[in-house]
């Protein structure tokens, strides 16, 4: 009876424990969680106000600014929402540092890539839009991410860099300038009229619309090939121009050799044949 007494006495403290916790902790529990949903429903509204803004003037900063922003916000309502639960920050920050240096440490590489990231927003190398020639391709900047950056290329397909290697290795932009030569040759034969052939191309040259007035077109002659005679064109065009222009004058230039008797010659070698008399003694051998 006793023991049933005794048992019903420490149910009973139980009980009143739990209901004081309960008491004392639900309302920083409930208190924490809306905390948290309101927390994350503002921080997202931030970031995408901020990408908004930005995205007109930089869209390049937009993505990184924004996802940076948005991790560091969001580790701040975190320590916030423990410091409501009465967790100590103190302790909870000092366990934040420790994991982090850990995960520092195993993911260097990753590192890399920010400082790569931070380094590219500093000093510009290119940006969102920029046609780039990077790591073995070539395709349109669409996105540069905290730690790495899209490319898209010409043939549709989706390439993504660490933005550690963009940084410390060689990268051509090719959309940088407004303008680019456009380099063009063309073979002749070694027979045909070279200023003739310098004539016609030329014309198509002048003919084109897309080619720019300055600087002037250069056309000389590049080298004497095993086979042809070789013709270098060197006109100006704008950047977004430049292979619609090579493929017009390389069809147009060779229609007008076409119809202006100028050859374009094949590879071709040259065999002579030599007959040997054979003399008597041969023929007895």
């Amino acid at each position: 009876m006793e023991d049933l007494f005794g048992a019903n006495g420490k149910a009973s403290e139980w009980l009143d424990m739990a209901v004081q916790m309960i008491m004392q902790y639900a309302p920083k529990v409930v208190l924490a969680i809306v905390t948290l949903i309101i927390g994350l429903w503002l921080i997202n509204r931030v970031v995408r106000l901020l990408d908004a803004r930005l995205m007109a003037k930089d869209p390049t900063l937009a993505k990184f600014l924004g996802g940076l922003i948005g991790m560091l916000l969001k580790i701040m309502l975190l320590i916030s929402v423990a410091s409501m639960v009465g967790i100590a920050t103190t302790s909870f920050i000092a366990v934040i540092g420790a994991a982090g240096l850990a995960v520092g440490l195993a993911l260097q590489g990753s590192l890399a890539n920010f400082a790569g990231g931070v380094l590219i927003l500093i000093f510009k190398p290119f940006k969102v839009g920029d046609t780039l020639e990077a790591q073995g391709f070539l395709g349109a900047v669409a996105e540069i991410n905290i730690l790495y950056t899209i490319i898209n290329t010409f043939d549709n397909r989706r390439i993504v860099i660490p933005n550690g290697s963009l940084s410390n290795a060689s990268l051509v932009n090719v959309s940088y300038y407004d303008t680019r030569r456009c380099d063009l040759m063309f073979g002749i034969g070694y027979g045909d009229d070279i200023d003739k052939a310098k004539a016609i191309i030329k014309r198509c040259i002048e003919e084109n619309d897309k080619v720019l007035a300055e600087p002037a077109p250069n056309i000389a002659v590049a080298g004497l090939g095993d086979n042809s005679v070789n013709i270098m064109a060197r006109p100006w065009v704008k950047t977004d121009d430049l292979w619609p222009t090579y493929w017009e004058l390389t069809e147009k230039v060779k229609k007008a050799f076409d119809q202006e008797g100028i050859s374009i010659p094949f590879p071709q070698r040259d065999v002579h044949v030599y007959q040997h008399a054979i003399s008597g003694q041969d023929k007895a051998e």
